[in-house]
């Protein structure tokens, strides 16, 4: 059976979200159930799946407490294929990325993870894999609804959570409406962390 492929215009994705959205989906086996998946009726289409990965991601992030400055990364959509010829299935997926802020120290990162783990074990969620590396650890995971999720610590400790959408009914997906909880920076992805937090950028482990 032959795992759908996303594909689709460049334009809708940018270079830094194909990146991390790659590392998320390959750790998660893209969260489709092959050609079966790509063949599925669904009444939603991919502009009501970004909409519930926002609200999932809003949902991990309300889990975590002291709360956590957060924007809007670049996420991006695609369309589904099947098949070695890579027919079209008329659907597609879409992701969502969320860019963690605060400085969260070496110390602490570990327990931050901890807390995102069991909110989304708390919800019913599938952890599908653990990377236990000391420099860029994850955690995978997958919702009841086929959504594929990640938490990721990438370069100088940043935190990305990532929300990627089963196929779902092709459509038009615009950008995430909720509004970020710190001022948009400049500059390329990723912006680095500058938010300091009395908590979570402590140069102690958690007792």
């Amino acid at each position: 059976m032959t795992t759908p492929r996303r594909t689709g215009p460049a334009a809708r994705t940018s270079h830094a979200a194909v990146s991390l959205l790659a590392l998320a989906l390959l750790a998660v086996g893209c969260g489709f159930g092959g050609d079966a998946q790509a063949d599925r009726k669904t009444n939603m289409n991919m502009q009501q799946g970004a909409e519930r990965a926002d609200a999932i991601l809003q949902e991990t992030l309300a889990a975590v407490r002291p709360e956590l400055k957060w924007n809007h990364g670049p996420g991006g959509s695609a369309g589904c294929t099947k098949g070695v010829a890579g027919a079209a299935t008329g659907t597609g997926a879409s992701d969502r990325i969320i860019s963690i802020m605060t400085v969260v120290s070496e110390e602490r990162r570990g327990a931050l993870l901890g807390v995102i783990e069991r909110a989304w074990k708390d919800r019913g969620y599938k952890i599908t894999s653990v990377n236990e590396s000391r420099t860029v650890p994850a955690i995978h995971a997958e919702t009841q609804d086929g959504y594929a999720l990640t938490v990721k610590v990438g370069g100088q400790g940043q935190f990305f959570l990532t929300a990627a959408t089963p196929c779902l009914t092709d459509s038009g997906v615009q950008e995430p409406t909720t509004p970020p909880n710190t001022p948009q920076r400049s500059g390329p992805f990723p912006q680095r962390p500058d938010e300091q937090d009395a908590f979570w950028s402590a140069a102690t482990p958690v007792s």
